[in-house]
């Protein structure tokens, strides 16, 4: 804690700005090995939803023939369709930005290391060690988001979206853009949800929420949960549902974690 009050305001600021370009430079270093091996990243990751064998539709074609159920996953005939590439910039744009996203997401435990060696200097000792801990629930909680977004809200998303059609008249053919855009903001969306429960927190910890306060806005919380739910994926009820169901887990889990910190304030105090 020393450290920090002998630091000038402009000092501190320096200190921030090279955790900031560490944290930047990591993520364009990752950046360019995604760029480089684009074509391995679409074929095995991006575009791994509009393969038939994908995992989770044949999961989901055992689940429902388990149970005697018909069902779409079974018989997967979107991916005869190719997605298209209008602009002549397309390919080479969306594999900078898709590059981009998934740097960051890769970084995220760099990012998360580089803003714990930030604070780590106003901390006491004590607090340092516990803070520790804090790069892996983080870093855990997020690629679990990242895991449940591809391999569940992904494949759902685009089953129900690549079959929608209003008319027979009509015929579903659909940009490289509009694909990746859609897998890339759902990792990152439902990622960052999954951080609620670090998120609560820290809020706890400077005092501005409490585990009363979260109990009493519950049904609140539910709302904004669907609200949100509804932004991050496709207008389908089954996908919302599913997001959601998580994130109300999340939540449940961040009222007990709010509730741990301010019995631990308390008993500091005495």
């Amino acid at each position: 804690m020393t450290k920090q009050k002998e630091m000038s305001f402009l000092e501190h600021l320096e200190e921030l700005r090279w955790h900031l370009v560490r944290s930047a430079a990591a993520i364009f270093i990752f950046a360019i090995v995604f760029f480089i091996f684009a074509e391995e990243v679409y074929d095995n990751f991006l575009l791994a939803h509009i393969q038939p064998d994908f995992i989770t539709y044949q999961l989901f074609c055992d689940f429902f023939t388990f149970f005697g159920a018909e069902s779409d996953f079974c018989d997967i005939g979107f991916s005869e369709k190719k997605l298209i590439s209008i602009l002549v910039t397309s390919q080479l744009m969306n594999s900078i930005w898709s590059s981009f996203i998934l740097g960051i997401i890769v970084a995220f435990p760099y990012i998360l290391w580089e803003f714990w060696r930030f604070i780590t200097p106003g901390l006491h000792k004590d607090e340092v060690k516990k803070s520790k801990r804090f790069i892996f629930i983080a870093s855990a909680l997020f690629f679990i988001g990242v895991a449940f977004s591809f391999y569940i809200i992904a494949p759902i998303s685009i089953n129900f979206l690549y079959n929608y059609q209003i008319s027979s008249s009509i015929e579903n053919s659909f940009t490289l853009e509009s694909h990746i855009g859609l897998v890339t903001n759902m990792l990152l969306g439902v990622s960052i949800l999954f951080e609620l429960p670090v998120i609560i927190y820290f809020l706890a910890k400077m005092g501005l929420i409490t585990p009363e306060f979260l109990k009493k806005y519950r049904k609140h919380a539910l709302v904004v949960v669907l609200i949100l739910a509804a932004i991050i994926t496709p207008p389908d009820v089954a996908s919302q549902v599913i997001v959601a169901i998580p994130i109300l887990i999340l939540y449940e889990i961040s009222i007990k974690v709010a509730a741990i910190v301010i019995k631990r304030q308390e008993k500091n105090a005495k």
